[in-house]
């Protein structure tokens, strides 16, 4: 559809006024009309700076409220009591120990061997079997030893027979030399030769006591009482003197040794102590220190410290009646070298510790806290020895210190009576 428009009649007379025309307006042509069009005002900052200002109040108000409920949660808790596990510090000996690493070493070591050639008839021992001094270990094949004693026993009876014959002629040879019927050179060969034949006996003797040694030795005994190790002949071989392998080998395991070291520092402590004629007991405990393995003494100092580690090396022996230790076996040694007579001890876990110095909890008659600076002597596993700032009998604060501040008021309970209490609202 066409709008229509409607002309103005272009008046007659253009030299007259206009009076829509006014000589002093300087615009363009037309520009009248755009400045009378009404502008469209634009909307968009004014709604982004509503929308920063309401995010703005609601963080606000946000934090406001979590400060508020924080506030009130503290306060909360300032108006109750803290519940606390607490402890009384104590009068005891407390033990001063030394802890070094160790090996299980056996006191003797002994590798059996066959003492004459022959063949391994049979073993006589299982493998892992405790066994005592004199025990059978194997037998060898005695038969050549005893044909052996058989010729030797021969012979001696042979030169025994010519010794008897010998020393007859020599009677016979004296009486004839004191008739003076026989010179005194042949009275002096019938003497020498005498004398060849009571060597020769010697000599038999020892062929026979020989051969009969050999068949005690194809006995094979345990030399020591211990416990056996790995078959390493097997029956049917043949031994051998010479061998080096051996049988096989034993280890002593009752008692037992344990080699362990400490810092050169403390060789004084425990040099002193031993020179002074004092046993030392020593346990032996697991890798985590919590199972104590064995129990013993310690036996000797090493005669020189290591200088590439500073360390000395020390032997502890063990019964080890119960087959506790085994050889090579890593274990830790803590040796007792001292105890500290009637000294304050408290738990360790009372321990507390800022910059300045170590402190405990001290729960006062009010039932509040106080912060007490302590100076700790010894910490012996879960026992601290405490040296001054605190008196017997005090209660200490052991658990719930996280909480805990100069001041605050606490509902004590002593340690091992079930649940804590819980806090007043």
């Amino acid at each position: 559809m066409r709008e229509s428009r409607r002309e103005e009649p272009l008046s007659a007379d253009h030299s007259g006024p206009n009076p829509a025309f006014d000589p002093d307006d300087t615009s363009p042509v037309g520009a009248g009309e755009k400045e009378t069009e009404p502008r469209r005002p634009r909307r968009w900052p004014i709604v982004l700076v509503v929308v920063v200002a309401v995010v703005v109040a609601a963080v606000l108000v946000s934090r406001s409220g979590k400060k508020s409920a924080a506030a009130a949660a503290a306060s909360a808790r300032a108006s109750g009591p803290i519940p606390v596990v607490v402890a009384e510090s104590k009068v005891e000996d407390v033990p001063v120990y030394l802890t070094g690493l160790g090996t299980v070493t056996p006191l003797n070591t002994v590798t059996v061997r066959s003492r004459v050639d022959g063949q391994l008839l049979r073993v006589a021992y299982k493998e892992g079997q405790l066994v005592k001094e004199g025990d059978l270990l194997a037998e060898i094949d005695p038969r050549p030893f005893q044909v052996q004693l058989t010729q030797a026993e021969g012979q001696l009876a042979k030169d025994q027979a010519a010794l008897t014959n010998g020393r007859t002629e020599l009677s016979r040879f004296q009486n004839l030399f004191d008739q003076q019927l026989l010179s005194k050179e042949q009275l002096d060969s019938q003497v020498a030769t005498v004398a060849q034949q009571e060597a020769a006996i010697r000599a038999d003797q020892g062929a026979v006591d020989a051969a009969k040694l050999n068949i005690t030795y194809s006995r094979i005994t345990s030399p020591i009482s211990g416990r056996t190790g790995l078959r390493l002949v097997d029956p049917g071989n043949i031994v051998h003197a010479a061998d080096q392998t051996g049988i096989v080998v034993l280890t002593q395991t009752e008692p037992i040794a344990v080699l362990f070291t400490l810092p050169q520092d403390d060789v004084p402590q425990v040099a002193q102590r031993l020179k002074a004629g004092a046993k030392l007991p020593a346990e032996a405990r697991d890798r985590d220190l919590t199972k104590t393995l064995a129990q013993g003494e310690l036996l000797t100092i090493d005669n020189q410290i290591d200088p590439a580690t500073g360390t000395v090396r020390l032997k502890a022996v063990f019964p080890n009646q119960d087959l506790g230790l085994f050889p090579q076996q890593f274990v830790n040694v803590r040796l007792r070298v001292d105890t500290l007579s009637k000294a304050t001890v408290v738990p360790s876990a009372a321990l507390q510790r800022s910059p300045q110095s170590s402190f405990v909890y001290v729960v006062g008659p009010d039932q509040k806290v106080v912060m007490r600076p302590v100076e700790v002597r010894l910490v012996e596993g879960d026992t601290a020895a405490i040296s001054k700032g605190l008196s017997p009998g005090e209660s200490v604060v052991i658990d719930g210190l996280d909480k805990l501040q100069e001041g605050s008021k606490v509902a004590p309970r002593p340690a091992g009576t079930g649940a804590a209490p819980k806090a007043r609202a």
